[in-house]
């Protein structure tokens, strides 16, 4: 089992390069089903979320390699329509197939999908859509049993904006029919991100970023090689150890526009952010200020995937930060465990209370999913003395070398290996 070890107090310095972006590399490694030939995803991210998507591909028949820092996918062997228990409860993500497969094949065998415990994330709208696309889906045994010998496009109403219907709509939108105008579609960068690489294998999609996207179907889809956006909560995660920590640091490819609201609180809390378009640097001399109530919703709201983020980089603030989770129950999971570091912090169902303290102190403390496990990180490197974080399998979920990237911005960071 692996831990971090973090020894706070260290102003940060130095320049990293964001990776790519695992919400965005997920969709699209199921959108390789629809190209008969080979991808070449460049600069790809080597997260155990991939590493789960390539187990997925290789056990319906695709290659996939590693060439370097590239990930090479061919899905032209593909023979098989069902993915494994086993698989499917790897991570949430793994439902996004469902829409790829049963473009390609017509029919679909999945199980419902697994990840971080968030708290309910249905996948009733992905269901609901696809069968107004014309697929037929039954359970049985917690297996869902999905069959469509044609699906023919129509407008489909989003009851929410989920991102991932939105995604497992465009997929099987690819492989109906006429054209699917996808209507209260979910806006993040990362659908534009999907479209821009459907578009690249010769598919016609338009509309992503607003809440109308277009899919003419039955395109004949090609490879192509294709660089994904970069991680925009990465970028989130080093900018607010920067505010944690102090100091100045430059990611390079961080976009700011795709992270609006988190830039103006920590603006307003006391960061000077300036961008341009090589990324992003970001200066903290003092100690921060309370912000405004941070309410997290869909893009283009404040990010649910920052909130732990913010809420460590606030923990030494002056003041209180109201904070109301909108998007998920279990989001406050990683609460107990800053409070081991002398956190105040209070939780009243959805809302939370970050009073601020003048110090942490360093503590043994446990990732309790992947955003979590980041914002202990982020309190740590403000933290006197030690902080040892365990279970840092969920950070490998979405970050490819945390420890790396905060050696890199200046951090005292090393990883161990136990033997429970």
């Amino acid at each position: 089992m692996s831990q971090l070890l973090i020894r706070g107090g260290r102003r940060l310095e130095g320049e990293v390069t964001i990776q790519g972006a695992k919400n965005s590399v997920l969709p699209i490694l199921a959108a390789t089903l629809l190209a008969e030939d080979q991808v070449v995803l460049e600069d790809c991210p080597r997260l155990r979320d991939v590493d789960a998507s390539v187990r997925i591909l290789r056990s319906l028949g695709c290659r996939a390699e590693w060439q370097g820092e590239d990930l090479l996918v061919n899905t032209a062997a593909l023979d098989r329509w069902a993915i494994s228990d086993v698989l499917m409860r790897e991570m949430r993500s793994s439902a996004i197939f469902l829409g790829a497969i049963l473009a390609r094949c017509g029919q679909a065998d999945i199980s419902y999908p697994g990840g971080c415990e968030l708290g309910p994330r249905p996948i009733d709208l992905h269901l609901a859509g696809l069968r107004d696309l014309g697929a037929e889906i039954r359970e049985e045994g917690g297996v869902l049993r999905c069959a469509a010998s044609r699906l023919t496009g129509r407008e489909v109403v989003l009851g929410l904006p989920s991102v991932g219907a939105t995604e497992n709509l465009m997929l099987a939108a690819c492989g109906a029919e006429g054209t699917t105008v996808i209507a209260n579609a979910a806006r993040e960068p990362e659908i534009v991100d999907l479209q821009n690489f459907l578009n690249a294998c010769g598919a016609r999609v338009s509309g992503a970023g607003s809440s109308s996207v277009t899919v003419e179907g039955k395109r004949r889809l090609h490879g192509c090689a294709y660089r994904c956006m970069p991680d925009r909560i990465v970028t989130a995660t080093y900018l607010c150890a920067l505010a944690s920590a102090g100091g100045e640091i430059r990611l390079k490819g961080g976009v700011e526009g795709h992270l609006s609201t988190l830039t103006a609180l920590l603006r307003e809390a006391g960061c000077e952010i300036t961008s341009d378009r090589a990324g992003i640097t970001c200066v903290c001399r003092d100690r921060l200020q309370a912000v405004r109530p941070v309410r997290t919703a869909p893009y283009p709201g404040f990010p649910t995937d920052a909130q732990a983020l913010l809420m460590a980089a606030l923990l030494r603030s002056r003041g209180a930060t109201v904070f109301e989770e909108n998007m998920f129950e279990n989001r406050y999971r990683h609460v107990d465990e800053l409070t081991r570091m002398g956190a105040s912090v209070r939780v009243s169902g959805r809302v939370a209370v970050v009073t601020g303290v003048e110090t942490l102190q360093g503590a043994p403390v446990r990732c309790t999913d992947l955003r979590g496990g980041a914002a202990l990180c982020v309190a740590a490197l403000a933290a006197e003395g030690e902080s040892r974080i365990s279970a840092v399998h969920h950070i490998d979920r979405g970050y490819e070398d945390i420890a790396r990237d905060l050696r890199a911005l200046g951090a005292e960071v090393t990883r161990t290996e136990t033997e429970h």
